[in-house]
């Protein structure tokens, strides 16, 4: 079997479990000499273990593969900065850069603190920003390849109700690679984002799975090999990552189970015209026949996704 990244090099972000540790493994399979981020912290942030990146690391050395470990909270711009730094120290140069770092701090918005919202948010949004700015540095000045995955959410493209602080930051991840497609595509650079379905410790805590949860019967911890399997979302990384993906750039892909999916850009689906500023009155009358025509709200469901509040 080809090795589609032989010579890269990559870091991974929340690589010590779940899709990001599935990510790490594939490209150290096809060839990439890895840097294993993971702090070791509970789904919620809380904690630190640097054991959690060491032991992807040894997984990943005794099938052969190079690899080494970062416990950065990729949060800190600091040590962000010193996790790119790591990866051009250790192999002169970094190629790919892998965002799945995340944390959650699940709540209805009327009962969501102030400290939620910016724990998720910054774990996130700034946690991905710290590390693309400093690989995009790289990048620049050396104006050959760069290949940037970003997770997003379903929940960022269809709204999670019990989840508006994850939600927000995931959609925002969508406009953050866009726009690094477009000011990174003249150094060679391609930036996607990854809207992934498996079974990771963060879906261990819907609704659908508490009574597991509460029995000690986690989702996560049954699914290998299955549709489920966090593993499942890797494939389409590593094609991302390759040469072969360089004419993909500013896409949202869908990486669930046996499916892969390529999602539409937002478009205007339709536009009413006026001659002037609008007459209140007249966007009245006509709106209702013409822009909004047989729209209807949300069903106010809970998704079974989503926690208690």
């Amino acid at each position: 079997m080809p090795d589609h990244l032989a010579g890269r090099t990559a870091i991974v972000t929340g690589a010590g479990r779940g899709i990001g540790r599935g990510i790490a493994l594939a490209l150290a399979e096809q060839g990439a000499s890895v840097i294993v981020n993971d702090f070791g912290g509970s789904v919620e942030g809380e904690g630190r273990d640097t054991s959690v990146p060491q032991a992807v690391v040894d997984e990943i050395k005794a099938a052969g593969g190079k690899a080494e470990a970062n416990g950065a909270d990729v949060s800190d711009h600091l040590e962000a900065e010193n996790l790119v730094r790591q990866a051009l120290d250790t192999y002169g140069k970094l190629d790919i850069l892998v965002n799945v770092a995340g944390i959650l701090r699940e709540r209805m918005i009327f009962n969501m603190s102030e400290q939620e919202w910016d724990d998720v948010i910054r774990v996130h949004l700034k946690g991905t920003y710290n590390t693309t700015h400093f690989a995009s540095i790289h990048w620049r000045q050396r104006r050959d390849y760069g290949r940037l995955i970003n997770f997003s959410s379903t929940a960022g493209i269809n709204g999670s109700a019990g989840q508006p602080n994850y939600a927000a930051a995931k959609a925002g991840l969508i406009g953050f690679t866009k726009s690094c497609a477009n000011a990174l595509a003249r150094y060679g650079v391609t930036a996607n984002a990854i809207a992934p379905g498996a079974a990771t410790r963060m879906t261990d805590r819907g609704l659908r799975n508490a009574a597991d949860m509460r029995e000690g019967n986690a989702e996560s911890e049954a699914v290998g090999g299955t549709e489920r399997d966090p593993e499942n979302v890797a494939p389409v990384v590593v094609y991302l990552c390759s040469e072969e993906g360089g004419n993909i750039s500013g896409r949202t892909v869908g990486a669930s189970g046996y499916q892969i999916q390529l999602y539409s850009d937002m478009h205007v689906e339709r536009q009413i015209f006026s001659d002037g500023p609008w007459d209140i009155d007249k966007l009245f009358e006509r709106a209702p026949q013409t822009l909004f025509a047989g729209l209807t709200p949300p069903s106010g469901d809970r998704p079974a996704g989503a926690t208690n509040a």
